[in-house]
């Protein structure tokens, strides 16, 4: 009987355990739920930056659990939340660097850790973006947003003989641009200007500096440059929307927008707050820099490689351009296509 009961307890122990290893193929022990995705935004109050951040949450919804962090505009920051997705062991990174030139550091630490990593808006310099064949970058080629800043522009002074305000043949403007070393910030002051030029009109730069892509600081510049130019402004150029918004205040507190004391003032991003200043007739026009699109392209690209996958057109839904670039086309909004940007 002491037989039969050792045999029994040891067939049923056998089945147990042929029944646990027949549980889901997990031999590892844990089951993993879900793709698990680190996000650092470089920070949280800038406008298009919350519009692109929004749409990423939108597009993780059915895809992966999203974790967004605010880097503060700082970069010893944004290392330490790479940092701490790679102790969590996220699947992925996707990284809206503070600093440009400092994407070689969290590619090397995504590298080491094997954490595939899609950076956004911001592009690292060529040679960090050829470190590693998991790193992708997405955004917009910033020249052709500048190009389009100064079409709106060159529309604007041919259509209305009025704004050489001079009479002198030549288009006096002042330029606000975004952060020093930003490759859009160079990028859309230089082909802005270009785009002008183009068209057969002489310029004269009165003032430039930076804002800071900053709403408050653009105002404060403004401020200074009509106090240093007065009426001579006959075009306000400026990196984003949200620096536009803050020359329009200044201009506002000037007495402009009243009667006939008008200044053209064109932005890039085509926030909803530049949307609206559009609809009052205080902005000239903006560029659509697509949010919505630059948030779907990373959040499918991160989750892609997540899954072992090698991302292209057909499983993202997004062009790939040499192997690395998803590159989401700008497009000019003026009163006449709010609708588009809406």
């Amino acid at each position: 009987m002491k037989k039969k009961w050792v045999l029994a307890l040891l067939t049923g122990m056998m089945l147990t355990a042929a029944a646990c290893s027949n549980d889901g193929g997990n031999t590892d022990g844990e089951k993993k739920e879900s793709i698990q995705i680190g996000a650092a935004i470089y920070k949280f109050d800038d406008t298009f930056m919350t519009g692109v951040r929004n749409a990423m949450l939108e597009s993780a919804k059915n895809e992966a659990k999203l974790d967004v962090v605010d880097s503060q505009n700082s970069q010893p920051t944004q290392n330490e939340k790479v940092d701490l997705f790679i102790s969590k062991k996220y699947d992925a990174l996707i990284i809206n660097p503070v600093d440009r030139t400092a994407a070689g550091v969290i590619i090397d630490k995504a590298k080491d850790a094997n954490m595939p990593v899609v950076f956004l808006n911001r592009e690292p310099i060529a040679e960090d973006m050829e470190k590693w064949d998991k790193v992708y970058y997405v955004g917009a080629k910033a020249e052709d947003s500048g190009t389009i800043s100064g079409q709106l522009i060159s529309d604007y002074w041919k259509a209305n003989p009025s704004a050489d305000k001079n009479g002198d043949g030549k288009l006096q403007y002042v330029m606000l641009t975004g952060e020093p070393g930003h490759q859009d910030a160079e990028l859309r002051t230089k082909y802005s200007v270009e785009a002008i030029v183009d068209a057969g009109i002489e310029v004269e730069e009165l003032a430039k500096d930076t804002a800071m892509w900053d709403r408050v600081k653009g105002q404060e510049k403004m401020q200074a440059f009509l106090a240093s130019n007065g009426d001579k402004i006959e075009a306000v150029l400026s990196n984003n929307d949200d620096m536009a918004l803050g020359a329009i205040e200044a201009l506002k507190a000037s007495g402009y927008f009243k009667g006939d004391k008008y200044i053209p003032v064109v932005g890039v991003d085509a926030t909803a707050p530049a949307i609206q200043a559009l609809k009052d007739g205080t902005m000239l026009g903006t560029v659509l820099n697509d949010a919505k699109n630059q948030g779907a392209a990373s959040v499918a690209i991160a989750t892609a490689l997540s899954k072992g996958e090698t991302p292209t057109k057909e499983n993202i839904g997004f062009e790939i351009t040499d192997n690395k670039y998803v590159w989401i086309a700008y497009k000019k909004i003026t009163n006449a296509n709010i609708a588009d940007a809406e």
